[in-house]
């Protein structure tokens, strides 16, 4: 009996030992990473600074050579870059919101909302029925009479996923 005590006691002792090493582990890796986040936000940061500004001396060269080897008037060697900007400008904006669209968590909201959880889960079908959360999503809470959109029970407005 002494000995499957002692070897209790030892094994707990391990166990123990083990929690405060992954704890150290953790705390550690942790530390790195905010370290790391860090770094790599000054960096980036650095990184956009340079990079504008070399698309600033693109532009400039640009502007310089529609002037003088192409002839054109400096007001239409300054409306090229300007035009090429606001394109990629637009681009990437589009680009940006489109990618956004991907942080709503849509396909959690849709299931969550078909087990009954979230402002949806009145608009969704049941777990047993065979209609997809998709196109319930799709269709979307009917609108009030007055056009105006559903609410939730807190007075907030209902937005699909």
């Amino acid at each position: 009996m002494r000995q499957i005590g002692a070897t209790g006691r030892a094994s707990l002792g391990a166990a123990g030992d083990t929690a405060k090493a992954l704890r150290t582990l953790l705390a550690a890796d942790v530390s790195l990473a905010r370290s790391a986040l860090g770094r790599t936000l000054a960096l980036s940061g650095f990184a956009i600074a340079f990079g504008a500004s070399a698309w600033l001396l693109l532009m400039a060269t640009l502007v310089v050579f529609l002037s003088r080897q192409v002839g054109l008037p400096w007001s239409a060697a300054l409306l090229i870059p300007a035009v090429l900007s606001v394109a990629a400008t637009v681009l990437a904006a589009w680009l940006a919101m489109r990618y956004f669209e991907h942080t709503r968590l849509q396909a959690t909201r849709r299931q969550l909302a078909r087990l009954g959880i979230g402002e949806l889960a009145d608009f969704m079908p049941s777990p047993e029925s065979p209609e997809s959360a998709r196109h319930a999503s799709r269709r979307g809470p009917a609108s009030e009479t007055e056009g105006q959109p559903v609410k939730d029970e807190r007075g907030v407005d209902v937005t699909p996923p």
